[in-house]
């Protein structure tokens, strides 16, 4: 489960970084006050009802075009000025450490042998040694 969380968000942010990095410019050409054609690729196509150069000075035009640009970002660089220095990772491998183990299992398994019987010890190290308990 956990992994499975983790591959969604790591896929969500770089979908995020893509995006956040792309283009686009949409145009639309309006014929009076109808929508008639929207481009988000290449010019948005006339409406057909193109005017002479004499009816244009003595009339107004009735067809507007309209373009909007949506930027991205240019860069992608890290913060370079993130510096870290001998106690700043001692700190922070320390803390990772002692951090994992607060998770990890902490179950020790007793043995416990039954029909043992203890080893057969050749010399009487007591006497040997002369080490009496008194």
């Amino acid at each position: 489960m956990q992994s499975r969380i983790t591959k969604i968000t790591s896929t969500l942010l770089a979908i995020l970084v893509l995006f956040s990095t792309f283009s686009f410019t949409v145009e639309s050409h309006y014929c009076g006050e109808f929508l008639m054609d929207v481009s988000f690729t290449g010019n948005a196509k006339d409406c057909g009802m193109e005017m002479e150069q004499q009816a244009i000075t003595k009339k107004k035009n009735c067809c507007t075009d309209e373009t909007h640009t949506f930027e991205g970002q240019d860069e992608l660089q890290p913060n370079t000025e993130l510096k870290f220095d001998l106690k700043k990772q001692q700190f922070f491998t320390s803390f990772l450490i002692s951090y994992q183990q607060l998770f990890s299992d902490k179950s020790s398994e007793n043995k416990y042998y039954k029909d043992f019987s203890p080893p057969d010890i050749p010399r009487d190290y007591q006497v040997l040694f002369q080490s009496f308990l008194i």
